[in-house]
């Protein structure tokens, strides 16, 4: 029974050149509306007040909306759940678009961790990729937060972007490092179809850094961050002991969970399934009292093995080969054992105490590895 729950709003204040989730420019959007159809769609699943151990709000920007909109919206998921003992309650939120009667609301709803899209300390960078905060946006938002009475408190960061060099991701990392948060996340810039940079790319008007300077800043990432005492538990996740995100961790444990807005991709008694992007759309699904899925498919045995790998293998601790055959009623080797020892003998994995797991080069080139585990 799922126990974690994916909330979207898909509103943003500005549109990153980067971004391919659903989202729209808030201005002149129906957010009221779009409020109460994502209250009606969590009715329609007739949760009764089940407790949820993690919840995850994401964009989209849900810090676009007022501190009015806000509180509607946290009101609804309250009407429909209870948060369990540890639970863990994400907010994603822009640096900037906080401010203490936003973060007030939060608090008293029991949120109790934030998610900032940092991505860069350096301004001309900020600029190119289409984000609208600057770095002293990022002090100010995180100064608020911590006076609000946040302690876990997350930044995203963003490598191998446009231009970027080695001095500056350093930079960028000095800085973050400075703020002495619980929590970073780092992520490989990916250039995904339809939006702005895949325009540019495509063009020829956007320059990358190399496949090797790439490499390069990972495992700069790496090593600075277990330098500072940060724990990498995930390909790009580095957390301090107790500060891992719970809910990210559902989806690498191959969990289920709800997904809930325009959009949102939910996975439900072995079900997966996607939600309308468009708003009309989506919300007149559930004005009709239907849920909002344009598309849903059982995950076959053979999809869930797959998962399992491929998933697992994202966490540093790797996947258990005793838990796969407890999972699934057979051994691990006889359903990838040929991928197995294949990156096994080129020191890309490795077996240690009962699961197995990326190596350090194995981190580098990880999609790599994955795509193997797809029988």
């Amino acid at each position: 029974m799922a126990q974690s729950m994916y909330v979207h709003i898909p509103f943003c204040t500005q549109i990153c050149h980067y971004c391919d989730f659903n989202k729209f420019f808030i201005q002149n959007q129906p957010v009221e509306e779009y409020l109460r159809s994502l209250a009606g769609e969590m009715s329609l699943y007739q949760m009764g007040k089940r407790e949820m151990k993690t919840v995850f709000i994401g964009g989209g920007t849900p810090t676009a909306l007022d501190a009015g909109q806000m509180e509607k919206l946290l009101a609804s998921i309250h009407e429909n759940i209870r948060l369990g003992d540890e639970y863990e309650f994400t907010m994603e939120a822009n640096p900037g678009d906080l401010t203490k009667e936003k973060l007030a609301v939060m608090k008293a709803a029991g949120v109790n961790r934030l998610s900032l899209g940092v991505q860069t300390f350096n301004e001309e960078l900020l600029k190119k990729i289409g984000r609208g905060h600057t770095s002293e946006d990022v002090y100010r938002n995180i100064e608020l937060a911590r006076e609000a009475g946040f302690e876990n408190i997350s930044i995203d960061l963003i490598y191998s972007l446009p231009g970027q060099t080695i001095e500056d991701l350093q930079d960028t990392i000095n800085r973050a490092l400075e703020l002495e948060l619980p929590h970073f996340s780092a992520y490989s810039l990916i250039i995904e179809p339809k939006t702005v940079f895949y325009i540019m790319l495509n063009k020829g008007k956007l320059s990358l850094p190399s496949e090797d300077t790439e490499a390069f800043m990972y495992e700069y990432v790496m090593e600075r961050m277990e330098k500072a005492g940060y724990h990498q538990y995930e390909i790009s996740n580095f957390g301090k002991p107790g500060f891992e995100s719970k809910h990210n961790l559902v989806y690498w444990n191959n969990e289920e969970y709800y997904g809930l807005g325009a959009g949102a991709h939910g996975y439900l008694n072995g079900v997966r399934y996607h939600n309308h992007g468009p708003l009309k759309k989506y919300m007149n699904d559930i004005a009709n009292g239907e849920k909002p899925i344009i598309d849903q498919a059982n995950v076959t045995k053979k999809e869930r093995m797959e998962e399992e790998m491929f998933l697992g293998l994202r966490k540093t601790e790797g996947v258990s080969i005793q838990g796969f055959k407890q999972r699934f009623g057979i051994e691990m080797n006889d359903v990838f054992g040929e991928a197995i020892a294949n990156f096994l003998q080129k020191e890309l994995l490795v077996i240690e105490g009962g699961n197995i797991k990326l190596t350090h080069q194995g981190k580098l080139i990880g999609n790599e590895v994955f795509q193997d585990f797809l029988l």
